[in-house]
């Protein structure tokens, strides 16, 4: 069902790319450093080989951090103006990494420039709940997950092509070309979607009252709690996957094309995912993908375990693993964002809060353990896993694979007053 509450001058296609790109600026800012990693390792002479993970987490960690203040912000000002601000400090910490002369001031920068694309996803997502609800907005994500995927396929690739042609210091002039292209796009095309009757003042009692529907609500935290441990494995193999590919398997040549390979993974799933999920649900496709992931995550740890690990055997595993990952990110958000209309902005600014906080935690404490083998990400896949469906099944109270249509009631839409 789609809300038409606000008249609106874009199609459906243009918005879901839009958004699709807007969160793509995250993953580009993520995935394309990943050739670049041992070049900058090298440049500021890092005295500890996994050292240069921190390129890739302390912009996490401002994802993480940020992803509190926008949703206040969107529901009291609206989504436009605070995407607009944010896609800007983006654009100009990308030029001060750039011109970062010392690997603190570098790492201060990316911080700061995680912590305004966390706005990203948190507003795609809050514009999307604005315009849909019920399977038909988990389906809308999927749309974008499946479009935003070709980036993680194709940025370390772009990467790589970069260092071909000028030094890594350029790679951050190309996060900031992209932010500035988002920006106009947004500013000429993006009209405002929250409706003027459901701006909500920031006042400390209405934000934190959000925060309680958020925390107390047992099927949306638990989705919540599930979807960043769902993200976890993935962060710690990001983190480490140069580290992987160049120094255990001694592939840097094919890293790029394997990376791409798993990233595919995810991108078809979120295909499939958004064909199927009106039909099955988003409840019964999540935790069917959950149980699979596991299962691949008990064969993945078993060859770890055993030492029977290689290029080929890791690239098996970890490609229906991703692809299970692919599965639940979409359909636990749109789950846990359900119960919430009139103050979308602050649940999904909450959600991406607690789920990048867990997830970037435990990813780079997995990812910080690489001692040379795969064996502690295998770990970190099967106990992830597991802790996940252990808390689905926590917030479904037991009942599993059920197929739940909830979407926004008349009083979720009626203002405050």
């Amino acid at each position: 069902m789609q809300n038409k509450a606000l008249p609106f001058p874009i199609g459906r296609v243009e918005l879901i790319i839009m958004m699709a790109s807007l969160m793509a600026l995250n993953a580009l800012a993520i995935d394309i450093m990943l050739p670049a990693l041992g070049l900058i390792s090298d440049h500021f002479a890092l005295p500890e080989v996994n050292d240069r993970q921190w390129t890739i987490t302390s912009y996490i960690y401002g994802m993480a951090i940020g992803s509190i203040l926008y949703g206040s912000l969107a529901d009291r000002f609206g989504r436009r103006p605070v995407l607009l601000v944010t896609i800007g400090i983006y654009t100009g910490f990308g030029i001060l990494c750039a011109l970062a002369w010392d690997y603190d001031l570098l790492l201060l920068a990316r911080f700061i420039q995680g912590l305004s694309a966390s706005a990203m996803g948190v507003l795609a997502n809050s514009i999307i709940r604005d315009r849909y609800d019920g399977d038909a907005m988990a389906r809308a994500m999927s749309t974008i997950m499946m479009i935003f995927m070709i980036v993680p396929i194709t940025a370390p690739l772009l990467g790589q092509l970069v260092l071909h042609v000028a030094p890594w210091k350029a790679i951050f002039l190309v996060l900031s070309t992209a932010g500035l292209a988002c920006f106009l796009w947004v500013i000429t095309r993006l009209p405002e979607t929250l409706h003027p009757d459901n701006k909500t003042p920031i006042e400390f009692k209405s934000v934190t009252a959000a925060w309680y529907g958020v925390i107390f609500n047992r099927n949306s935290f638990g989705h919540v709690i599930a979807s960043g441990l769902m993200m976890a494995p993935l962060f710690a193999y990001i983190a480490s996957a140069q580290q992987i590919f160049f120094d255990v398997f001694g592939a840097g040549d094919i890293f790029v094309y394997i990376f791409a390979l798993n990233a595919g993974a995810m991108s078809v799933a979120s295909f499939t995912n958004s064909r199927i999920v009106m039909r099955f649900g988003a409840r019964r496709v999540s935790q069917t993908a959950l149980i699979f992931f596991i299962l691949v995550s008990m064969v993945h740890f078993g060859l770890a375990e055993a030492g029977w690990i290689n290029i080929w055997s890791f690239t098996a595993v970890l490609v229906p693993s991703m692809g299970m990952v692919g599965f639940t990110g979409a359909n636990f958000s749109s789950i846990a964002m359900q119960p919430f209309g009139r103050t979308a902005g602050v649940a999904s600014s909450f959600q991406n809060f607690a789920r990048t906080g867990i997830s970037s935690t435990l990813g780079a404490a997995i990812g910080l353990q690489f001692n040379g083998t795969i064996l502690p990400l295998a770990t970190g896949f099967l106990v992830c896993g597991i802790a996940a469906l252990v808390l689905i099944f926590w917030a479904e109270r037991g009942k599993l694979f059920r197929r739940v249509q909830t979407g926004v009631t008349a009083k979720d839409l009626l203002p405050q007053g």
